[in-house]
């Protein structure tokens, strides 16, 4: 039984699992503010070429 306490009670002394959150929260952050900048620059650039498309022709 001394066993099982030792291990429940290094189990919850471990900063191991808030830690892997922390950065996966962090890296989902990261990827959506990544996506929203790509859609915006994609979308001005097709604008831009569009314009540029609409001038040579």
């Amino acid at each position: 039984m001394t066993k099982f306490a030792n291990s429940v009670k290094k189990f919850m002394v471990s900063e191991d699992g808030p830690t892997a959150v922390e950065y996966a929260v962090m890296l989902a952050l990261i990827i959506v503010v990544c996506l929203a900048a790509v859609s915006t620059i994609g979308t001005r650039a097709n604008a831009k070429f569009t314009a540029v498309g609409g001038y040579l022709t």
